[in-house]
């Protein structure tokens, strides 16, 4: 997401730097390219007016604090103003009162139905909610609440629905269930169009009479630029949504929506949704976001990343071995299934102060399934020892891994190069990722 902002933003902020003090003449190039950036993002016009606008009132006449060069005075300017558009301050959801009632509303294959499931275990997992109810109640579209049923098992929660298309009962009798049955939280998956209609914001309107929800999130399609921000008008006029969740964020490279929709609406974007898997669930931090745009990265959502696939403990005697250079190739693989856990290597990477300038950088993630096949393929003396590796073992360890005696090669000259390296800053803190270090790269 933002891979094309970025990239074009980049080059804007570099052809900025040097210069000693921002004026209106030399900043109104970079301007004329933001905007042409941002409209080609799918941002809305009026936003890119908008945001424009700020930005050039507070960078001209500016100057340059002593030790801040123009290029990062400029960034401030920018990173201060996307923060302000996608929202300010991060939102919480409001999970105040129990039961926990929230009703997803959206167009038609938006990812209602599979974003209900990823919630419920945002609060599972987030605030140790046991009991969660999901409901059916897209009587709609085919197959939709069997598709529901099997997720809430799927993530060890429950679902209701009844065999009929009468929406209403099926909201009041599943309100009745919640209650009788001291239910922590209740998510109803509610049905779409493929473009809004009166007859669905009527049907809407309908559900959200029969009790007080604690949110009502809109579930947009991060990928359908400009209507979005017709979209989520429509829906806070009708139904006075709470908040905004992004949906399919891992294939929009523009990013447009998430600028655009906060602005219009004033309605906070909470979480986004960034592959289909359950757990590809994040919430939506704007200054985090603003940040990862200008291609600053994101060393706290990083850190969080890390904290919960690799113990303190685990951490700590990894980077005592790495300082003692006992680091070995038991070790390494280790390292490399942690790393793995943590998501995509290229995501990660992105997530990373200055990724932005790595515009040739295409982390091929069949190496690490090449790399732990050549491990998984040595004895453990030759993994706690890989000085013993010689000719004959290279050629065994190949054919067992299905890869060449130069993979092999290869693999081994560089755990030693990364050892060697370990050892002369042995004596240093390795901060917040100790063993992380991946032999190529």
């Amino acid at each position: 997401m933002f891979e094309s902002i970025t990239s074009k933003l980049s080059t804007v902020l570099k052809k900025i730097a040097g210069i000693g003090i921002i004026t209106e003449k030399n900043i109104e190039d970079a301007i004329k390219e933001i905007r042409l950036s941002l409209l080609e993002a799918d941002v809305n016009y009026k936003v890119v007016k908008h945001f424009t606008e700020k930005v050039k009132e507070k960078a001209i006449g500016t100057e340059v604090i002593k030790s801040i060069n123009a290029n990062q005075q400029f960034i401030k300017i920018m990173h201060d103003e996307l923060v302000n558009f996608l929202g300010g301050d991060y939102s919480y959801i409001n999970i105040t009162k129990k039961p926990v009632i929230i009703m997803l509303v959206g167009l038609q294959g938006c990812g209602k139905t599979t974003t209900a499931a990823k919630l419920a275990n945002y609060l599972k997992s987030e605030y140790k909610f046991n009991k969660i109810l999901l409901v059916g109640a897209d009587v709609y579209r085919p197959a939709a609440r069997e598709q529901l049923k099997k997720l809430a098992t799927h993530i060890n929660a429950d679902f209701y629905t009844e065999q009929h298309n009468d929406v209403i009962k099926i909201v009041k009798n599943s309100l009745l269930k919640t209650e009788n049955e001291f239910y922590e939280a209740v998510i109803f998956d509610t049905a779409g169009r493929l473009h809004i209609d009166n007859e669905m914001l009527e049907e809407l309107k309908k559900i959200k009479s029969l009790t007080s929800f604690s949110e009502i999130l809109l579930v947009a399609d991060s990928m359908i630029g400009q209507i979005s921000v017709d979209v989520a008008k429509s829906f806070n006029e009708a139904l006075g949504i709470t908040g905004i969740i992004l949906t399919k964020t891992d294939g929009d490279a523009r990013g447009g929506a998430a600028l655009s929709m906060k602005f219009i609406t004033s309605v906070p974007i909470k979480f986004i949704g960034t592959g289909e898997k359950i757990e590809k669930f994040e919430k939506f931090y704007p200054d985090r976001m603003a940040s990862r745009i200008l291609g600053m990265g994101d060393i706290v959502s990083l850190v969080e990343k890390a904290s919960k696939t690799i113990s303190l403990e685990q951490a700590k005697k990894t980077e005592e071995k790495l300082k003692k250079a006992s680091f070995n190739l038991e070790d390494f693989l280790e390292q490399l299934n942690s790393i793995k856990n943590m998501g995509p290597i290229g995501e990660l990477i992105k997530m990373m102060p200055g990724a932005s300038n790595l515009h040739n950088l295409n982390f091929d993630e069949k190496e690490l399934k090449h790399i732990e096949a050549i491990i998984l393929s040595m004895t453990p003396k030759e993994r706690h020892h890989p000085e013993i590796i010689d000719t004959s073992r290279r050629q065994r360890i190949a054919k067992g891994s299905g890869t060449s005696p130069e993979k092999v090669n290869k693999l081994l000259k560089q755990f030693n190069q990364m050892k060697k390296m370990m050892k002369q800053i042995g004596k240093k803190k390795f901060g917040a990722f100790p063993g992380f270090p991946i032999p190529g790269f």
